[in-house]
């Protein structure tokens, strides 16, 4: 005889549960506890917890990833224990299962509706997380973009400097070596020496930094190989972070830093252009002008450096969680797509190189570092954003881990009188001893 009871068995688990197989096409991949105590599914699986029936109805007006995210970083929704793990295992039982994500027919729907009414939870649109963007205008104008830019970026620089290492490096680093005491921070440095070294920097090159972030690229090579840079940002923290940055370590007459949009950009005959992790930002119809004016910039024999993230050919974009709440109308695609934007603008691509699991180590330390001060970033943003960034950067390492998303360094050079491009015949060099640095 049963020992469950049976205000357990029909309870709000159970209900749903029923229902998200059907939606599904298989067996839930979590074990499911709700708001009522009720819980149903395999002992051994990852723990979904629904706290209210908001977070129920929040699922019913969005149904797919970004409800989920939405019901995650609002408290509504928890996955118990780690949550690394869980996504882990959830994404793992979805591929071998075959599990299809939910789309609602009006069939579908309607026995949707039902079952939220019998468990009370039918009622309005629950309004968006404040931590969701709210951006308007054209897609890519330059009001929108500076918005979608100011989102993220602006979060405040003290939030970044908490995050990041030393270095205040915020794309992909470079582990040159397999070694517990090479630290994220010798990662970034080595990052951006290899940077430099690509774009052959010297006393006196002139280097356009593109997307600058909080400068590390530009003081380095202003630093260690006295370029005279310019660096370009559109968010006005960062700019004033750089600016003081320059200031104390007394570079004001190598750098120059410029508040603006890379379309404005004036002038040209740069011995040497980067632009780290900015080209997600740029758009997909944007780009071919993007990489013409990388073009244009850079002289003849000049060097172009793009390091940027790209997905698979069916999943283009940056995905409903990522372009709601982190990088507003981003989009990634695949590395030959980019290579052949290039190209068509006239660059020569001479190398390329994939750092997809760098950015597996490089976003689990700075996961390590808000999960370890939690209550710090908590205090600094409030525990949504935490979320939000606890989610953003568990789901990321996960999308590099398993190859839904790669980086790479792309090096590009503007031929030159009879083809000439300016670069050795061999790359050896660009290696040597960066774990030393």
């Amino acid at each position: 005889m049963s020992t469950i009871a049976p205000s357990k068995v029909t309870g709000a688990a159970h209900r749903l549960a029923a229902l998200a197989e059907d939606l599904l096409g298989g067996p839930l991949p979590v074990r499911l506890r709700a708001w009522d105590g009720s819980e149903t599914g395999p002992a051994d699986a990852p723990v979904a917890v629904l706290h209210s029936r908001r977070a129920l109805r929040r699922l019913l007006w969005q149904p797919g990833e970004l409800g989920l995210a939405q019901a995650y970083v609002t408290g509504e929704l928890d996955l118990e224990g780690d949550l690394a793990q869980s996504l882990r295992t959830v994404w793992a039982a979805q591929r071998e299962r075959g599990l299809r994500p939910p789309r609602l027919n009006p069939v579908d729907r309607v026995r949707a509706l039902a079952t939220a009414a019998r468990l009370g939870a039918v009622g309005p649109r629950p309004a968006a997380p404040a931590s969701q963007a709210r951006l308007r205008g054209g897609l890519h104008s330059r009001a929108r973009d500076r918005a979608a830019i100011s989102h993220h970026y602006d979060l405040s620089n003290d939030f970044y400097a908490l995050l990041l290492d030393e270095t205040m490096a915020y794309s992909c680093g470079y582990w040159a070596v397999d070694d517990p005491g090479f630290t994220p921070a010798d990662a970034q440095r080595a990052k951006l020496e290899l940077i430099c070294r690509k774009l052959a920097l010297k006393p006196g090159a002139r280097l356009l930094d593109i997307g600058c972030g909080w400068g590390s690229l530009t003081l380095h090579a202003a630093e260690r190989h006295g370029a005279l840079v310019t660096a370009v940002t559109l968010a006005r923290e960062q700019a004033a972070y750089v600016r003081e940055r320059v200031r104390e370590r007394g570079l004001t007459e190598r750098v120059e830093v410029v508040c603006q949009d890379y379309r404005d950009i004036k002038g040209g005959g740069y011995d040497a252009v980067s632009t780290i992790e900015m080209g997600e930002h740029v758009g997909d119809a944007e780009y071919p002008a993007f990489a013409a004016a990388l073009h244009r910039l850079v002289r003849p024999c000049g060097r172009v450096l793009v390091q940027q993230m790209s997905r698979g050919p069916g999943a283009p974009g940056g995905g409903a969680f990522i372009e709601a709440y982190i990088a507003p109308d981003m989009h990634m695609r695949p590395l030959g797509q980019t290579v052949a934007l290039l190209e068509q603008a006239g660059l020569e691509v001479r190398h390329t190189e994939s750092l997809r699991e760098h950015y597996v180590r490089s976003v689990g330390a700075w996961h390590h570092t808000l999960e370890e001060r939690w209550e710090e970033f908590v205090g600094m943003v409030g525990e949504e954003t935490a979320r939000v960034w606890r989610l953003y950067l568990v789901g990321g390492a996960l999308a590099f881990e398993e190859g839904r998303m790669g980086v790479d360094q792309i090096l590009s050079a503007r031929p030159g009188p009879g083809g000439d491009s300016g670069l050795p015949m061999t790359t050896r060099p660009w290696y040597e001893g960066l774990e030393r640095l």
